[in-house]
């Protein structure tokens, strides 16, 4: 055999290892989390609270306890979350809310959300229904060029 032929054998069984091995942890990490979601489920509660504040947040100034920011890997202690402020009963909370529905939370306005210890996993509005709030972004500089370039020639219609 030459030795090309040899490495492309070596490299090929290594990938066939690691594809094994990612099998396998995606599995175990997959059985994980349906365990956590099972347990969320279990000890969930509908709240009525007052939103004081919302924002994507690094766990470490997002004000959540000590034992939960010592609680987190080390990697994702950079990451941003999405942190809620607010207003349960006489005292005020912060809690971590689920991805999905973070930007459906109105700030300023009482909601009943159903809570799994600090995690907000469903909002529904007290007094009549949320509105979703979209942000329109702001077009940048090659993206307005295109669009009058566009409107000129007659491929896009004029505003």
């Amino acid at each position: 055999m030459k030795t090309g032929q040899i490495v492309l054998l070596v490299m090929l069984i290594i990938l066939a290892v690691l594809i094994v091995v990612v099998y396998f942890i995606g599995k175990r990490a997959q059985k994980r989390q349906q365990e956590q979601e099972e347990q969320m489920e279990a000890i969930k509660q509908t709240v009525s609270m007052l939103i004081i504040d919302k924002k994507r947040m690094k766990i470490k100034d997002s004000g959540l306890p000590q034992i939960v920011i010592d609680q987190t890997p080390k990697l994702l202690r950079g990451s941003k979350l999405p942190i809620v402020k607010a207003k349960v009963g006489p005292q005020i909370m912060t809690l971590v809310c689920d991805e999905k529905i973070f930007d459906s939370i109105p700030v300023k306005k009482e909601v009943k959300a159903t809570v799994s210890g600090i995690y907000i996993t469903a909002v529904k509005g007290l007094h009549g229904s949320i509105k979703v709030q979209t942000e329109e972004k702001k077009k940048g500089f090659f993206k307005n060029a295109m669009d009058k370039f566009q409107e000129k020639t007659g491929a896009k219609p004029i505003k």
